[in-house]
């Protein structure tokens, strides 16, 4: 199994954990970031997905 990876949002520096999830908003631990919805947005500021950068 691949390592999970982590995104940054260039805006508010938020990190998106793909082993974490966001469980409160519905996505399990283990949720990648290609499985995420092209409309998802960071939860701090509302930066859509193209804000962020994988680190």
């Amino acid at each position: 199994m691949s390592e999970f990876k982590k995104y940054r949002c260039m805006e508010c520096e938020y990190i998106y954990d793909e082993e974490k999830g966001e469980p409160d908003r519905g996505y399990a631990p283990g949720t990648l970031w290609v499985n995420l919805p092209d409309d998802w947005a960071c939860p701090i500021c509302g930066a859509p997905k193209d804000a962020f950068n994988q680190i």
